[in-house]
């Protein structure tokens, strides 16, 4: 473990950034406080910076906070091949960081595709992780079903966006003529500030055409997102691209066959949900939260926040704060 300055970032004092080597993988982490370690896991397209508001709230609750940033993103490791994005990486990266902390166990929360990691983390290392907190993408167990079919139906008539992020090359030669413009039209599109949209929203993408002619873009930035929270995304990715984020993506039937042994297995750690009232996954999820006193039997809060959409602890952050610091005091 090396202590690294915070390269373009902006400050968050008190916050200590670290090069972690993850059993063979650099993972950048950002640490504060001291105490019970809880392990922060974004999403796409994010950073360790989507939990600036959470890190110093836990921190001073009495936690050990640190925010990483996920292979293929900011300072962390970027392996070519799209098999490395696998599921059961991901997984060891964490692992790899809790060792590399020097602790024996941790609470881990996810956002996004955080949210899969966390929980996957939690199924193959129930001795390491302890409990469990899900930001905006609620629990579903491992199915019977391959993923690719399922995208297939949601997409309808269209490309559900998770299809249209399956070829390589496709989306990046959307994004890279003005990443800043497309990480701002993802975003706002996606939050609570958006107006209701049209039909799929931008879930899905008609043919022939790109994801982002759906995006709206503000006339003047949200109160959850400056201009300077925007320009440290946007520089990450101007950087580093978004071929390691949407390589995620590219490995869900992947995940499907190295999962199967996990299909429809209940998660008994004590776990937290937090979804927003205009979140996709939320609302796609309805079937998965009405599920989850048979699939997370220790369950202690789900919470749907209103008029929140897919940023929830950027959007929400007092109340995100508050729900889990509630939730760690309990453990």
């Amino acid at each position: 473990m090396t202590s690294a300055p915070g390269a373009g970032a902006i400050d968050l004092p008190g916050a200590r950034h670290l090069l972690l080597d993850a059993e063979g993988t650099r993972i950048h982490a950002v640490e504060m406080g001291e105490g019970p370690l809880v392990l922060l896991v974004h999403g796409f397209p994010e950073s360790w910076y989507s939990w600036r508001h959470q890190l110093p709230a836990l921190a001073g609750a009495g936690f050990r906070a640190v925010a990483i940033d996920v292979r293929g993103y900011g300072r962390s490791s970027k392996p070519a091949a799209v098999e490395e994005y696998r599921m059961v990486r991901h997984v060891a990266d964490n692992v790899g960081v809790v060792h590399a902390l020097g602790e024996t166990s941790a609470v881990i929360i996810g956002h996004d595709w955080g949210s899969p990691i966390a929980w996957s983390s939690v199924l193959l290392r129930p001795d390491l992780f302890r409990a469990l907190g899900l930001l905006s993408v609620p629990y579903s167990p491992y199915g019977g079903t391959n993923p690719r079919d399922a995208y297939k139906l949601m997409g309808g008539t269209e490309e559900f966006y998770i299809e249209y992020f399956q070829v390589p090359g496709r989306a990046e030669a959307e994004i890279e003529p003005d990443v800043r413009r497309w990480i701002l039209g993802f975003y706002f599109t996606a939050s609570g500030d958006a107006p209701p949209p049209e039909a799929g929203g931008m879930s899905t993408v008609a043919p022939g055409h790109k994801l982002c002619e759906r995006f709206i873009i503000p006339e003047s930035m949200p109160a959850w997102l400056s201009e300077a929270d925007l320009d440290f995304y946007a520089g990450e990715f101007e950087r580093t691209g978004l071929t390691g984020g949407l390589n995620r993506y590219r490995n869900v039937e992947r995940d499907w066959h190295d999962l199967a042994g996990l299909r429809r297995m209940p998660i008994t750690v004590p776990s937290i949900f937090i979804g927003g009232e205009r979140d996709g996954p939320t609302a796609w999820g309805r079937r998965s939260i009405d599920a989850f006193a048979g699939t997370l039997p220790g369950l202690r809060g789900s919470h749907i926040l209103p008029g929140t959409g897919h940023w929830t602890q950027q959007e929400r952050a007092e109340d995100v704060n508050r729900l889990l610091v509630e939730f760690l005091a309990s453990l």
